[in-house]
């Protein structure tokens, strides 16, 4: 919490507390259901009960939205599903040039005006806006509008930012994405790189490890493990194999 002066009481900002016991991982080999249930497994240990609130925040990918519904049907999770509020903008912006004529400064108020209406909750009404504008206008070329106003019509349920922003919850997914070019691109796009299958899998999971902080007792216990298969257990003087 920080706090202005102390005589200004209504100079009171809360921000999200800090990260705390992050876990990342990825895959190329796995299937992505799998992927996906084993991040509610690993949430489900955390808080078996569901007492707390769940969130998850997607790009708007259909593939990953039947899937994560899918798992959460199978598991009985519930949790609040929110979507990147910077996909949404790329879809407005597609309509929005339907309507002005590149390099016209004009479209910066008319994105601005949208968005807020987006974040209070309002795309229902954006989506049946822009549509009536574009009939009005008797426009030839609109299929970015209809693709926009149908984007958003499709996913209202999970593009509810004005709950989400009083409950402190994300709506933009830049965290993630960074986490997924540190965890993959930095080491395996590099140029020249060639991997296998089981190779860049293999470092996946290694790189999991490392930005998770759990790289040292993962370690230890590899050590641990490969003296047993190479040596065996020590027992009354004698070596078992």
């Amino acid at each position: 919490m920080n706090k202005g002066d102390d005589n200004d009481n209504d100079n009171v900002h809360t921000f999200r507390p800090p990260i705390r016991n992050k876990r990342v991982w990825a895959s190329v080999e796995r299937e992505v259901e799998t992927v996906v249930e084993e991040a509610f497994q690993e949430a489900l240990c955390r808080d078996p009960k569901q007492k707390r609130n769940w969130v998850i925040l997607i790009d708007g990918l259909p593939h990953q939205i039947r899937v994560i519904e899918k798992v959460m049907a199978r598991l009985k999770i519930k949790a609040t599903i929110v979507m990147d509020f910077i996909h949404v903008l790329e879809y407005l912006w597609k309509a929005a040039w339907c309507f002005f004529d590149k390099g016209d400064s004009a479209v910066e108020e008319w994105i601005a005006a949208r968005a807020t209406k987006i974040l209070n909750g309002d795309c229902h009404q954006v989506a049946k806006g822009i549509r009536i504008s574009a009939t009005r206008k008797k426009l030839v070329e609109r299929e970015n509008i209809d693709q926009c106003a149908g984007y958003l019509l499709k996913n209202k349920c999970r593009l509810e930012y004005g709950k989400a922003l009083k409950s402190g919850l994300p709506i933009a997914s830049g965290v993630i994405e960074g986490a997924c070019r540190h965890l993959i691109n930095d080491r395996l796009d590099i140029t020249g790189a060639r991997w296998s299958l089981q190779g860049a899998e293999a470092i996946l999971k290694l790189r999991s490890l490392k930005s998770s902080n759990d790289f040292e007792g993962y370690w230890k216990y590899h050590k641990q493990q490969s003296k047993k298969r190479l040596y065996g257990f020590l027992k009354m003087g004698k070596i078992s194999q």
